[in-house]
């Protein structure tokens, strides 16, 4: 009733500061799941192709999976076409959501995605920051102030949807997609490490137009987009509710550092192979095991060089990561084989992601409290949250042939 109250009244709103045709819907709204069924088809046409998005916030729909995978739909449209157009850092795919306080949610239960949103309710008015729009549209006494926040919330859509452009996108399927808010109640630590040469250290020959001063500057996919794979791969982490960071291979974590023990993805490029010392060092990582580390192999099939060394580059990836390329879940093999184009690597990196946050918590070790002293009742902290102890090596390394394999780490085609 509320809800629907407020979807009319943002309509007509944004309807009066827009030129659209009388009887043209400005937007369309969930009603929410019916018994035993995913969102229908035009929520799905909505998602694909709404140029807003405008998430009702409160504890409830933090906690809901299907507000959470229609954020995640949103959003991947948005860092996409971020990926293609190389928009400034600050722009999309933020720009494009527009949040509506429905009930205030205290800050350190906010998933990743929306404190990137870094979005300032008490713009609309300090009762609308303290009591959301639930607080204001049940009481008369609060009309003046609900309307105000209706109108304020009406131009920042329509400035949205002016100053972004977020292209059409497929109708996403609800069964197969992740949520953006993840299983934990607060953004999880996941480290994104890049192992490609600078431009200065190419193989002889190679053709520089992939590459930049920094090893983040690695672009694969070149003319597609623009972007440094680095920080695609970070958007999409982030949209993921993991605070990501990134860094090169080559800068290799001091000892004892915490990020050494937290889950990571491990962006290698095949022409890196050729490098004796980072082959060196990556097969070593490989037979580390390290389950946690997840590794995509990006490349591009439109790059003439790649295609004409596919065979050598190929076995050289086979070679100095085994267990990576022949083990694990079939996306995880899939990601670690060679993912050719931005696409595929939009789709199968969230499944990596996932795969390397459930393997560290399998493997990691619970974490004692430190040098507090005791409580009372034993107390163990979370090994996503908190850093190992002084003197503690976090999570014990792990290798496929020291246990029994079961269903998350098998080669799936396996009995």
């Amino acid at each position: 009733m509320w809800v629907g109250r407020l979807f009319d009244d943002l309509c007509r709103g944004v309807a009066e500061l827009t030129a659209l045709p009388d009887g043209t819907p400005p937007g369309f709204m969930d009603p929410g799941p019916r018994a035993g069924a995913d969102w229908s088809e035009e929520i799905g046409r909505g998602l694909a192709s709404c140029r807003v998005f405008v998430p009702l916030l409160s504890p409830r729909y933090f906690a809901s999976e299907r507000c959470g995978k229609q954020w995640y739909a949103f959003a991947q449209r948005a860092i996409h076409q971020r990926a293609i157009h190389q928009r400034a850092a600050t722009g999309l795919p933020a720009d494009a959501i527009v949040p509506a306080l429905w009930v205030p949610v205290p800050e350190h239960q906010l998933p990743w995605p929306a404190v990137q949103l870094a979005f300032d309710h008490r713009r609309l008015g300090e009762r609308y920051a303290t009591d959301g729009l639930y607080g204001l549209i049940k009481l008369r006494l609060l009309a003046e102030e609900y309307h105000r926040a209706v109108h304020h919330l009406a131009r920042h859509i329509v400035g949205a949807a002016r100053a972004t452009r977020v292209g059409p996108g497929r109708p996403p399927d609800a069964r197969t997609l992740p949520s953006a808010f993840g299983a934990a109640p607060g953004p999880r630590p996941l480290r994104v490490t890049v192992a490609a040469p600078t431009r200065g250290e190419l193989p002889a020959g190679r053709d520089g137009a992939y590459y930049g001063e920094s090893a983040l500057d690695w672009n694969p996919y070149h003319p597609d987009t623009r972007r440094p794979l680095a920080l695609i791969a970070e958007d999409i982490v982030g949209s993921l509710n993991y605070r990501p960071t990134v860094a090169s291979f080559d800068d290799e974590p001091p000892a004892g550092d915490p990020a050494a023990a937290r889950p990571e993805i491990l962006l290698v490029d095949r022409w890196a192979l050729r490098d004796e010392r980072r082959r060196a060092r990556l097969a070593a990582l490989d037979s580390a095991g390290r389950p946690w580390i997840g590794v995509v192999v990006p490349w591009n099939r439109a790059d003439p060089q790649s295609r004409a060394a596919t065979g050598e580059l190929t076995a050289r990836t086979e070679a100095t990561l085994p267990l990576r390329t022949r083990h694990g879940r079939a996306a995880c093999r899939t990601a670690a084989q060679g993912v050719e184009s931005l696409d595929a690597f939009e789709e199968l990196l969230p499944q990596v992601v996932e795969a390397a946050a459930q393997q560290y918590l399998r493997h990691a070790p619970a974490h004692p409290p430190g040098d507090r002293a005791p409580s009372g009742r034993p107390r163990l902290t979370g090994p996503m949250d908190t850093a190992p102890a002084p003197g503690h090596r976090g999570p014990a390394p792990y290798r496929a042939l020291d246990r029994a394999p079961d269903v998350e780490d098998t080669d799936d085609s396996q009995p």
